[in-house]
């Protein structure tokens, strides 16, 4: 279990009472907290002895905006609360415009601002190991995009990066559901722990359990010493147990005793070893749908607190000459580009094999084709010949357009302004490539 944040926090507020309040309920969480009467008292101090400041914003001598305004001059990284019992969207957006951490209305109870002042510190926490964190070495595969879809995604991972709760990375084959496991891990206060990883799919499950919970010398033929498991030696880090689906139920039900009480038993001992390890999990199966098959135990499923979905491909294709440069980088070919006309036949593709698929389709090229450029015709066959669209002879450059158009009104259940919003374009630019590429919404007869 972590352990609560222990931290130095000042609290102003023009009104003592409030004052009093917010220490008592602050310090009974085990923080050290002062309190002051005065914006500008605060501003004479040095201010670097704080953890976080608590700041009203309606003041007589200097308000909390303004407060917030200097504070961010001379500490630009000390987390700011401001407190208000006048709250207004302008005052909203302005707290957050200048920095705020965060922003709360009076009246508040002491468990709602002991939560807010718990979770601050928390991202504060985990933002300075980042910045702390180890970079991936050179060479070293990563998760690669900058399109909407992947910021989302980097956003969950920050979220559960530094938690010890077990996770459950879905996704199709190719997505990068290990390079996931690999940032979770390298992104959390464990970095410099073991990471293990474990194909499920490809040891046989008699092996499987011996590796890893181990054995003692004796437990069967052939195990002439003892054999700590791969939990055991991950101790303090990660274990990430890739297509968890091929795991028999007998062993499902091992590995549910370890992730409910953290106890191992190596087969052929009597001995109980506790191991404090994260597990991650990935399936590139409908693991819902094992379960309600009876296939993979529901109760082993319930102990993934958190579920994270990998992207396709397919639905981040602005990330495509990103992923296409990295991987010539790491083929080797890095003085080789990819002129505009191939470019646009990967775009128009739906890439099922996803970034392994793009990794695989470049090998090819490059190998067969060893040019400077790579051009259409040096392309395997399912990328050289424009596909039609719904009977229209688009290119796959606007094919790809027309999908994503497609993909913004749907989720925006057809409300055009909102789609626009999330293609980054106004409504009559929206409307006019809706007449262009002959969109029409569902249950709506054609003209």
């Amino acid at each position: 279990m972590k352990v609560p944040l222990k931290v130095r926090i000042l609290v102003i507020d023009d009104d003592a009472v409030a004052g009093e309040f917010l220490q008592e309920a602050l310090s009974r969480a085990g923080h050290g907290v002062d309190a002051l009467t005065s914006a500008r008292a605060a501003l004479e101090r040095d201010l670097t002895r704080y953890d976080l400041l608590l700041s009203d914003i309606r003041m007589p001598d200097i308000d909390g905006l303004q407060f917030l305004r200097q504070v961010r001059e001379k500490w630009p990284a000390l987390p700011v609360i401001l407190m208000t019992a006048f709250g207004s969207l302008e005052t909203t957006m302005e707290a957050l415009r200048l920095g705020a951490w965060d922003y709360i209305s009076k009246p508040f109870s002491p468990d709602a601002i002991r939560a807010m002042v718990r979770k601050v510190l928390e991202v504060r926490e985990l933002q300075q190991r980042r910045l702390h964190a180890q970079p991936a070495a050179p060479g070293d595969p990563q998760l690669i995009g900058s399109s909407t879809t992947m910021v989302d995604f980097y956003k969950q991972l920050a979220r559960v990066a530094d938690a010890w709760a077990s996770v459950l990375i879905e996704g199709e084959s190719g997505t990068g559901k290990e390079l996931t496991a690999r940032s979770l891990h390298r992104l959390s206060a464990r970095q410099d722990k073991p990471f293990i990883v474990v194909h499920c799919g490809a040891i046989p499950d008699n092996l499987l359990e011996s590796e890893l919970f181990g054995y003692e010398r004796g437990a069967f033929t052939g195990a002439d010493h003892t054999h700590p498991g791969l939990i055991e030696s991950a101790e303090g880090g990660t274990v990430f147990l890739d297509e968890i689906t091929e795991m028999s139920s007998a062993l499902q039900g091992k590995l549910l005793r370890f992730m409910q009480d953290g106890e191992t038993r190596r087969l052929g001992g009597n001995d109980v070893r506790h191991a404090a390890v994260r597990v991650v999990a990935a399936a590139n199966r409908d693991i819902d749908q094992a379960a309600r098959e009876g296939r993979f135990r529901s109760d082993l499923l319930y102990r993934f607190v958190v579920r994270l979905s990998v992207p396709p491909l397919r639905e981040r294709k602005e990330d495509l000459p990103q992923l296409v440069e990295s991987l010539l980088k790491k083929l080797g070919y890095a003085d080789v580009r990819v002129s505009n006309e191939a470019m646009e036949r990967f775009m128009g593709y739906d890439w099922p094999g996803n970034v392994r698929e793009l990794e695989n389709v470049l090998q090819q090229t490059l190998l067969l084709s060893p040019f400077l450029v790579i051009l259409p015709e040096n392309l395997p066959d399912k990328l050289r010949v424009p596909r039609e669209v719904d009977g229209q002879d688009l290119t796959p450059l606007e094919g790809a357009e027309r999908g994503q158009i497609l993909q913004a009104l749907n989720t925006a259940s057809w409300n055009l302004s909102r789609a626009a919003q999330i293609l980054g374009i106004d409504r009559k630019t929206l409307r006019t490539k809706i007449d262009r590429y002959g969109l029409i919404r569902p249950g709506q007869a054609a003209s």
